[in-house]
């Protein structure tokens, strides 16, 4: 099925404005130009401070002008603490005083956040009927200089160093890794191109603990493998890493799983992301790769890295080399794996390794094993994908992303090598707006607030996620790896993936 926008939930966006969040959103015109009833419509009710509202919890009524002073106060309270907590904030006032609105942008910019304002250009008989429709009406010649003000203020808005100045149009407030999206969603649609797609299961926690582990990763890699994902990757580590969860989290050890999910699985190529260099010796490593891939009909993938979790070697009681001795095992594994799994028994003798017989019986049933080097180093590490991988795996934002594409391919001229781009992340998917924002609050552990969570595990929709993947797509990327927060964010998915096929 082609990937179309509308089938998303998301048609109603398609022309909407993207903010990134958080952001601080300056509403500015005169009154009864539409500033409240705009921002209810497009944020929810906790987003908005507004003025009227501060004045009549300070004093006797949202007309109380006695208690501006103290109203404002508080305003300039609560948007300072919501703009240092990160938290996306609508100003609702008449934005018309000069000074706040470079105190805003000041606050803003200490904050390293965006900050809008909203320009509300009503004409001034559409205000002044608004205003005598209202139950309180502004008093007329109020409402007079206010529009005079509104005049004034107008022509020099854009140039007071606001991030951006937009018309009161519809608005998606978007998490950073989806800020562009969009339009990176209709060059998708206009001139499609193709992408790889892995799952990445970091954690074993269905429901009912190990006892349902079996079914769970069962039914788990085989929907993946249903709705088009072309891989299956696990973490190499014998406990739970502390980005994720707790040490004494269950944890299943990676070749053994993957054993399994070459029984359950048809189609998918199956890897660990990655292998710690450190953790095994390196001939057996390549002894149980050759295994995965001829007990899976030849789709055994294999990942390396430096390994760099210090405290789980010292739990093992494994030695943890200092980092340049682990880049010279790594290189050694690179040059060594290709040797064992080719013809004969060759000796190899390395920076480190010492390897009288490379034997391998039975040969992997792949000609070629795909070797994936894991870690975003750009002197060292890339280089070495650069020299002798199939692909480098990187994580971090898209301006990261660009950048290690860059180096890698500076890498690559050096050896007249071509090597693919991957990319690690973190997705929560929803059809549209609202199951989004329901899983995100159905998912956030207590304590941490919606927003940080969303953003660390990158919530969008499918519109969302097509345009961050084509985005990533443009800056070099040719396969993306996905840690699913929610598991009911794989059947979303599938329309995702179906948009790069």
């Amino acid at each position: 099925m082609a990937w179309d926008a509308d089938s998303t939930g998301q048609g109603q966006d398609a022309q909407a404005v993207d903010l990134p969040e958080p952001c601080l959103v300056v509403l500015v015109g005169p009154g009864a130009s539409g500033k409240s009833s705009w921002a209810a419509r497009q944020f929810r009710a906790e987003q908005i401070v507004s003025s009227d509202q501060l004045r009549a919890m300070a004093g006797a009524g949202a007309d109380d002008l006695a208690t501006s002073d103290d109203a404002f106060a508080l305003l300039d309270q609560i948007v300072a603490m919501r703009v240092a907590r990160g938290l996306t904030t609508v100003v609702d006032t008449l934005g018309l005083d000069r000074a706040r609105r470079a105190g805003w942008i000041s606050l803003a910019r200490a904050q390293e956040v965006a900050c809008v304002a909203v320009a509300f250009d009503t004409p001034a008989a559409q205000c002044r009927e608004r205003n005598r429709s209202r139950p309180r009406p502004i008093p007329a010649s109020a409402l007079t200089q206010q529009l005079k003000s509104w005049a004034a203020t107008r022509p020099g808005l854009a140039g007071e160093g606001f991030t951006q100045v937009i018309a009161p149009a519809p608005v998606r407030v978007v998490r950073t890794p989806f800020v562009g999206a969009t339009q990176a969603a209709a060059r998708q649609r206009e001139a499609p191109v193709g992408l790889r797609f892995g799952l990445h299961i970091g954690a074993f926690n269905p429901p009912g603990g190990a006892p349902g582990l079996r079914a769970w990763l069962r039914e788990l890699a085989v929907g993946a493998e249903a709705v088009g994902f072309d891989a299956v990757y696990v973490m190499d580590h014998f406990r739970q890493i502390p980005q994720i969860g707790r040490a004494w989290d269950d944890f299943l050890e990676s070749y053994s799983t993957l054993a399994y999910l070459a029984a359950c699985t048809q189609r998918v190529q199956l890897g660990t992301l990655v292998t710690g260099i450190t953790y095994r010796n390196v001939a057996h490593l390549g002894k149980i790769v050759a295994t995965l891939d001829v007990l899976s009909g030849g789709r055994a993938v294999c990942g390396l890295g430096l390994g760099w979790f210090a405290a789980e070697h010292a739990a093992y009681g494994w030695p943890f080399p200092p980092v340049g001795s682990r880049y010279d095992l790594l290189q050694d594994a690179l040059e060594l794996l290709p040797l064992l799994w080719g013809p004969g028994s060759p000796s190899y003798r390395g920076r480190v390794l010492d390897v009288p017989e490379a034997t391998c019986y039975p040969r992997p049933l792949q000609e070629h094993v795909p070797v994936i080097v894991g870690g975003g180093g750009e002197r060292r590490t890339l280089r070495l994908a650069a020299q002798y991988a199939d692909a480098a795996n990187v994580m971090g934002d898209l301006a990261t992303v660009a950048r290690k594409a860059d180096v890698l391919r500076a890498h690559c001229l050096d050896t007249g090598r071509q090597v693919r781009l991957t990319h690690l992340s973190t997705v929560l998917v929803g059809t549209d707006r609202r199951e989004v924002d329901q899983r995100v609050e159905a998912g956030r552990p207590r304590g941490r607030g919606s927003q940080a969570y969303a953003v660390s595990v990158n919530a969008g929709t499918i519109a969302d996620h097509v345009g961050r993947f084509r985005a990533l797509c443009d800056a070099g990327v040719g396969e993306v790896m996905l840690r699913l927060a929610d598991p009911q964010s794989l059947q979303p998915l599938a329309e995702v993936i179906a948009a790069f096929r």
